[in-house]
């Protein structure tokens, strides 16, 4: 079923007496404004909150499903979402740690910001009462002139404050400085929180912890303008055990677009999860409860080698972004990759997006399976790969090959593709040209 379908069977946790307790218990909470009054709020009538997402790549990431996630789980208790996305500050892009962003174009930013719409739309639900609905800053942007803004938006802010967020203080400590193009970003997000207040009653934001300051520049700006209280939460920056970073894969960012990364891939990158990780990622990364989730714990405290907590969340967050026939896909392709299916029955596009993961080669038909070895790294050299062969280790799409004289010509899948495998895991891909 598409992703979008998974919206009818999720729910918050029923053992829980509000979405303030279950956030808190699955982690969410790293920083917020005051915690017993956004637990007065969220356990009470319906309110309305937002997150905002900008346009500097053509597609969101892990990090922004925690957000995508966080508000659907308010959204199920009754509140009302707002996806922002930045079709302004995704002009500017928000300050990094290091040095500044390269500047897109408005074309680029303008097409970028129409993916992230489509993106943030899979995750929310726009039916009933607290229906989603989606916002673009540059719609109040855009008309306000440098004058307006400075006069009306500006003489809110003090210096001195904004020198001191963490962000801002970090590039002025470094050799790359920072502009003051991406000093003002602050003001434009806290501007955003202003006009959502105004328009909509909007009286919550959450974000990532590493953007607490711009999102105490939105609370702190109601606060002087409207003389109204409005909220935060900020998420915590999520890290792997071994305090490696969280949502790479070789390096790459793991991507919800599925063209950027494959449903191969992402099944695969939450699959390899650590032992000592996957109970928190599930907690932040699926609707599954608390009930599941304390028997998974048990369960990788007890037989670990069955990695049931790994499939689980494999199955659970690839469902939740690809849907489940691209999830059946990436299960099936994993499985006959092993000798445990049939490769010619898997559809092309997942076998390949499957076997640019692994090793890879491209050559010609007629190049024997002993030179594919040694091409694909499974050997290192021509004696070792007929000392593999003559071993019985050596398959050629899950059939084993004894003949040293073999080729791949009359020998590939559909698609002019191959599997070559060295004993039970050692694997690589083959594409003839």
């Amino acid at each position: 079923m598409p992703a979008t379908e998974a919206l009818s069977t999720q729910r918050n946790d029923e053992s829980f007496d509000n979405v303030w307790d279950e956030i808190v218990w699955r982690g969410l909470v790293h920083v917020s404004t005051d915690e017993a009054e956004l637990k007065a709020i969220l356990s009470g009538p319906p309110v309305t909150y937002y997150c905002g997402f900008d346009p500097t790549a053509p597609s969101l990431h892990l990090g922004n499903l925690v957000q995508l996630l966080l508000m659907r789980r308010f959204q199920l208790a009754g509140h009302r979402p707002l996806g922002l996305v930045g079709g302004s500050t995704g002009l500017i892009g928000d300050p990094r740690p290091t040095a500044e962003r390269t500047l897109q174009s408005p074309d680029t930013v303008r097409e970028w910001v129409g993916y992230l719409e489509a993106q943030v739309s899979k995750f929310l639900s726009f039916e009933g009462d607290n229906a989603a609905r989606l916002v673009n800053n540059l719609d109040w942007t855009a008309p306000l002139s440098a004058i307006d803004f400075l006069r009306d938006i500006g003489k809110f802010f003090r210096v001195g404050t904004m020198l001191k967020k963490d962000a801002v203080s970090a590039r002025l400590n470094s050799e790359a400085g920072i502009s003051y193009t991406e000093f003002s970003y602050q003001i434009l997000q806290g501007m955003d929180f202003l006009e959502l207040y105004r328009s909509y009653d909007c009286v919550l934001q959450t974000g990532g912890s590493d953007q607490w300051g711009n999102l105490t520049s939105g609370t702190d700006l109601i606060r002087k303008a409207e003389g109204a209280t409005a909220h935060a939460i900020g998420t915590p920056l999520i890290t792997n055990s071994d305090g490696t970073k969280f949502g790479k894969s070789e390096g790459n960012a793991v991507w919800l677009d599925p063209a950027l990364t494959s449903p191969y891939a992402f099944y695969q990158f939450w699959l390899n999860t650590d032992d000592a990780d996957v109970i928190q990622r599930l907690k932040i990364f699926t609707f599954l409860d608390r009930a599941e989730i304390d028997r998974l714990a048990e369960a990788v405290a007890s037989e670990p080698f069955r990695r049931e907590a790994q499939r689980a969340l494999a199955l659970e967050v690839t469902t939740l972004v690809h849907g489940a026939d691209a999830t059946r896909a990436a299960i099936d392709a994993a499985a006959a990759l092993f000798g445990q299916g049939d490769l010619a029955g898997l559809d092309a596009d997942t076998l390949e997006a499957a076997l640019r993961e692994l090793p890879n080669t491209t050559t010609r038909a007629e190049t024997t399976v002993i030179q594919l070895l040694v091409d694909t790294g499974l050997t290192a050299s021509l004696g070792e790969s007929r000392r593999a062969l003559d071993q019985g280790g050596v398959y050629l799409n899950n059939e084993k090959v004894t003949d040293a004289s073999a080729a791949l010509t009359g020998n590939t899948l559909p698609g002019g593709m191959a599997v070559l495998r060295r004993g039970k895991k050692t694997l690589a891909g083959v594409f003839v040209e």
